[in-house]
C-alpha cells in the first residue's frame, strides 16, 4: 500500500488519470484481505473510500496544501511584515513536523491503520514533490516558462489549472443563457515590490435562473459553439435546449461521437485521418471505395476481430471470474464513461482527442488477453488434447495484435519525417534579423520552440504566441532577453498589464466620430485617463471611443532606415489607418498596439496566417508577405491582389527553405503535416501570381516548377491549392501540365464526394473543400476556353450539390 502510495504521488507529476484507477485497486485490495467473504456492502465500501482518497488527493494534496501555504505566505508577509517565502517555510515546518510527530506516535501507540495511512499520506507527498523542478525551472526564466509558476501564488494557479477556466457538472447554464448579475469572490494576489497585492477578484457569473438546469451539457456559448449545438440537436435558430436536449447531446455526441468512435477506432478500424473521420465496419470497407480513400494510410480494418475477441473475454471473465471482472469493469467504465461525464466536452475541439480516454482502451485490452482463457476453455470441450486446444487459442488470440499491426504500421511509421522541423525553419527563415514573430496555436508554435532551443536555428526572433499574450506572465517575460531577441519595448508598464486590471478587455463605445491616435491612445492608458473608465458588469475596465485608428509615420525617417522594398517606396503612407474587427479589444491586442507604437519600426514585427486572424485589428493592407510569413509595414497595398515582396520571397523560399523527404512518397504524412505543406503550397501560388503580375513569367513558371517537384502528388496528394496552380499553370502557357492536374483533382473529388454522399459519410469540411475544387476548375476551364471540361466539371458539381441538398432536406424532415 505505501509503495503504491508512492506511485500516487509520482504519478501525478504525469497525469491526474492516475487517480481514476484507485477505486479499481481498492476492489483488488478488497478482495484479497477480506475474510468475511465478498459482500455488496464490503464492495460498496471500498468504492466509496477510495473515491474519498480521490477527492482528497484531488482537492486536498494537490491544490489545497499549496492555497493553505499561500494563505500562510500572505498573512506573515502583508500582516506580520517578514520578508517573502517566510509563511511557506512556517507552514512547512509546523505541517511537516505535525505528520513526523504523528507517524512516530502511531508507532509507538500500536495504531496500525493509522500509521499506515500517515505513511501512504507522506509518501504520496514525497512523490508528489516532483513537481518542484517546475518551479526551480521557472525561478531561471528560461525563454519558454508557461504560466511563470516561481512563486506560491503562480504555483497554486499553475495547480488549480486556472488558466484553462471551469467547466459545468452538476448544475450550470444552457448556451442561450444571459448573465444577470456577477458574485465577487476571493482576491486573486500577485508578488508585488514588498507585499503581496490584490490583483483582482475571482468571478462567478450569475446566469437567467430559467435558462439553468441540472447535469448541464450544452453549456459553452464561446465562438462557434452555439451553432454546433443547434446542428446536432437540430433546433432552429431562437430555439432554447431544454433538459432532453442536454441527454440527447451527452448520449449522441460526448459518448457516442466523443468516446465510441475512437472507441471503434481502437478495436473495430478507422476510415481515415481527416478529424472527424468515423470508424470503419467491415460492411463499409467491402464496398466499392474510390482509390483516393483507400489510399490513406490511416485507413484500418481490423474486421472487428480485436472487438469480438474483446467481448468474448469480457463475457468469459464475468462468468468465470466476477471480482476480476468488476475491476477491470471499473477501470474501463472509470476512464471512459465516467472521465466523459467529468469532463463535460464543448461540441467543438482543435484536435481529436481520442489519446484522453487511453486508460479505458487498456481496460478493454485486458479483455481481449483473457479471451484466450475463455476460447481455449471452450476448445477443451471438443478436442481431447489440451495442448492442442491451449495452441490453437493462442493462434486465434494473435489475430487481433498481427492485423493491428499490420494495418497501423504504415501510419505510425515517423521514419524520415522531418517536416514539422523543416516548416518551423520556414517560418523563422522569413523573418528578418531580430524579428518579432507572432504565431496562433499549439501546432505552428511548438516546433519553432524546438528548433530554437534544440538546434539553436534563428535564435535572434523573439516568438510571441498570440493567445498566451492575455496574460500578465507572458508579457512580463517579453521584457527580458531570451536567446540573442532583446526585451521588448512597451510604453505601459507591467502593473499595467496585471491580469484583473482595468485592460484585461476593453470595451468599445461610440464616444467620438473621428478615428483615434493609437500613440496618443496608449499614452491615455499610460496615464489612467479616467475618461476612458467603463463601469459594466463585468467589472471596471478602459473602454475605446472609436473602432478607428491611425499612426502618423515620419515617411523620411523610415525611407532612410532600409526597410522599405525599393519597388515599394510609392507606397509609403504618412498615416496608417485601421480598424477593430468586433467590439472588444483584448489584453493581447493592447500589447500589440503598444509595440506597435513604441517600437517605431524598429524592429521587423511579422504575422503568420493564425495569428493575422487572431488580432482583433484589420492590419491586412500593410501586411507584406515575405515567405511564410507576413511583415507589418507602413505601406499600403492599394490592389485587390496579395502583397507580395516578390525578390525576397523568391530568395527566401526558393533558396533557404527546408523540404526534406517531402517528396519521398513511403513517408507517411498525416492530415496535421498535410495543412503545412498545403500552406507552403499556397505561399509557392501567392509568389507565382506576383511574378507574374510583375510579367515576371520565367521567374513564376521556376517557381511553380519548384512547388510541384518538392511536393509532389505521389508523396502529398493535390489539395484545392492546387486549383489554383492549376490556373497559374494555364497562364504560363503549360496547357498539358494544368489540364493532367486538373483532371486528378476533378476525378478524386468527383469520387470522394459521391462516396461520401452515398454512405451518409458527414465530415463536413471535406465536401466543402471539394466542391470548391470542381467549382474552381470549371472557372478556370472556362476562362481558358476549355469548354468541354467546363461543362463537365460544372456538371458534376451540380449532380453532388443537388444530392447534398436532397440529404440535407431529408436530415431535417427527420
Amino acid at each position: 500500500l505505501i509503495f503504491l502510495a508512492y506511485m500516487v504521488g509520482l504519478s501525478i507529476g504525469v497525469h491526474l488519470l492516475n487517480l481514476v484507477t484507485l477505486p479499481a485497486l481498492a476492489l483488488i485490495y478488497y478482495f484479497r484481505k477480506t475474510k468475511k467473504g465478498v459482500t455488496w456492502t464490503g464492495i460498496i465500501m471500498a468504492l466509496l473510500i477510495s473515491s474519498i482518497i480521490v477527492l482528497i488527493i484531488n482537492e486536498g494534496v494537490i491544490p489545497g496544501l499549496p492555497s493553505i501555504a499561500g494563505s500562510f505566505e500572505v498573512f506573515f508577509v502583508n500582516v506580520i511584515g517578514l520578508p517573502f517565502g517566510s509563511g511557506i517555510i512556517i507552514f512547512s515546518i509546523l505541517f511537516l513536523g505535525t505528520l513526523i510527530y504523528s507517524i512516530i506516535w502511531s508507532q509507538k501507540n500500536n495504531k496500525e491503520l493509522l500509521n499506515t495511512a500517515l505513511l501512504s499520506f507522506a509518501v504520496i507527498l514525497i512523490g508528489y514533490s516532483s513537481y518542484a523542478i517546475v518551479v526551480i525551472r521557472s525561478a531561471y526564466d528560461p525563454p519558454i516558462d508557461e504560466n511563470d509558476p516561481e512563486n506560491i501564488m503562480s504555483v497554486v494557479s499553475y495547480l488549480k489549472r486556472e488558466q484553462y477556466g471551469s467547466r459545468p457538472l452538476l448544475y450550470g447554464q444552457y448556451f442561450t443563457a444571459e448573465v444577470i448579475d456577477r458574485k465577487v469572490g476571493a482576491p486573486v494576489y500577485v508578488k508585488g515590490e514588498e507585499e503581496y497585492e490584490i490583483a483582482d477578484r475571482k468571478i462567478e457569473y450569475v446566469y437567467d435562473p430559467s435558462q439553468t438546469t441540472i447535469l448541464p451539457r450544452v453549456w459553452s456559448s464561446s465562438g462557434n459553439h452555439p451553432l454546433r449545438y443547434r446542428e446536432i440537436l437540430g433546433l432552429r435558430k431562437g430555439e432554447v435546449p431544454n433538459f432532453a436536449d442536454n441527454i440527447v447531446f451527452f448520449l449522441k455526441h460526448q459518448i457516442g461521437f466523443m468516446y465510441l468512435r475512437y472507441f471503434m477506432w481502437n478495436f473495430a478500424g478507422r476510415q481515415s485521418d481527416i478529424q472527424d473521420a468515423d470508424w470503419l465496419s467491415p460492411i463499409l470497407a467491402m464496398k466499392e471505395t474510390p482509390p483516393s480513400i483507400t489510399d490513406n494510410r490511416a485507413r484500418n480494418n481490423y474486421f472487428m476481430i480485436p472487438l469480438l475477441l474483446g467481448l468474448i473475454g469480457l463475457f468469459y471473465n464475468f462468468k468465470k471470474h466476477p471480482q476480476s471482472f468488476g475491476v477491470v469493469l471499473m477501470l474501463f467504465l472509470l476512464t471512459g464513461v465516467a472521465l466523459i461525464f467529468y469532463l463535460n466536452s464543448p461540441p467543438v475541439e482543435p484536435r481529436e482527442r481520442d489519446y484522453i480516454y487511453s486508460g479505458s482502451y487498456y481496460a478493454f485490452a485486458l479483455w481481449i488477453g483473457i479471451s484466450v482463457i475463455g476460447i481455449s476453455s471452450l476448445l477443451r470441450k471438443y478436442l481431447n488434447n489440451g495442448m492442442t486446444a491451449t495452441g490453437i487459442a493462442t493462434l486465434i488470440g494473435l489475430i487481433a495484435p498481427v492485423i493491428m499491426a499490420q494495418q497501423n504500421w504504415d501510419d505510425h511509421d515517423r521514419s524520415d519525417r522531418y517536416f514539422s522541423i523543416d516548416s518551423a525553419k520556414n517560418f523563422l527563415a522569413s523573418c528578418a534579423p531580430n524579428a518579432i514573430l507572432f504565431t496562433g496555436g499549439d501546432n505552428d508554435t511548438f516546433p519553432l520552440w524546438y528548433v530554437q532551443e534544440v538546434e539553436g536555428f534563428r535564435t535572434d526572433v523573439r516568438v510571441v504566441v498570440l493567445s498566451y499574450a492575455n496574460t500578465d506572465w507572458y508579457i512580463g517575460q517579453m521584457t527580458r532577453p531570451a536567446y540573442e531577441s532583446e526585451p521588448f519595448p512597451f510604453t505601459l508598464s507591467l502593473k499595467q498589464y496585471r491580469q484583473g486590471g482595468p485592460n484585461d478587455v476593453l470595451f468599445y463605445r461610440n464616444l467620438i466620430k473621428n478615428p483615434i491616435s493609437a500613440r496618443k491612445f496608449i499614452q491615455q492608458i499610460k496615464n489612467e485617463n479616467s475618461n476612458l473608465r467603463n463601469k459594466s458588469l463585468y467589472g471596471e475596465y478602459n473602454m475605446v471611443p472609436n473602432k478607428e485608428f491611425y499612426l502618423d509615420i515620419d515617411t523620411a525617417k523610415v525611407a532612410g532606415m532600409g526597410i522599405i522594398p525599393e519597388d515599394k517606396l510609392d507606397l509609403l503612407v504618412n498615416r496608417m489607418n485601421w480598424r477593430m474587427k468586433g467590439n472588444v479589444l483584448e489584453k493581447k491586442d493592447l500589447m500589440i498596439l503598444d509595440l506597435i507604437t513604441t517600437n517605431n519600426w524598429e524592429r521587423p514585427i511579422y504575422f503568420n496566417n493564425t495569428s493575422r486572424q487572431g488580432v482583433n485589428f484589420n492590419f491586412d493592407k500593410y501586411l507584406i508577405q515575405e515567405g511564410q510569413a507576413f511583415r507589418l509595414l507602413p505601406i499600403e497595398n492599394t490592389s485587390s491582389g496579395e502583397f507580395v515582396n516578390t525578390d525576397l520571397m523568391y530568395e527566401n523560399m526558393m533558396n533557404k527553405f527546408y523540404f526534406r523527404e517531402v517528396d519521398n512518397p513511403n513517408v507517411y504524412y498525416n492530415e496535421d503535416y498535410r495543412n503545412f505543406i498545403l500552406n507552403h503550397r499556397s505561399s509557392f501560388n501567392t509568389l507565382a501570381e506576383a511574378l507574374i503580375n510583375e510579367e515576371k513569367e520565367e521567374k513564376a513558371l521556376l517557381v511553380i516548377h519548384t512547388s510541384l517537384s518538392k511536393m509532389p502528388d505521389i508523396s502529398i496528394p493535390y489539395d484545392y491549392t492546387s486549383a489554383t496552380t492549376v490556373e497559374l499553370l494555364f497562364r504560363l502557357g503549360e496547357k498539358d501540365n494544368a489540364k493532367e492536374i486538373a483532371e486528378k483533382l476533378a476525378t478524386r473529388s468527383d469520387e470522394q464526394l459521391g462516396y461520401y454522399i452515398e454512405n451518409d459519410i458527414q465530415i463536413g469540411l471535406e465536401i466543402q473543400k471539394h466542391l470548391v475544387i470542381l467549382q474552381s476548375l470549371s472557372r478556370t476551364m472556362d476562362r481558358f476556353g476549355e469548354t468541354e471540361l467546363a461543362e463537365k466539371y460544372n456538371n458534376n458539381l451540380r449532380s453532388h450539390y443537388d444530392a447534398l441538398q436532397i440529404y440535407e432536406s431529408n436530415r431535417i424532415k427527420r
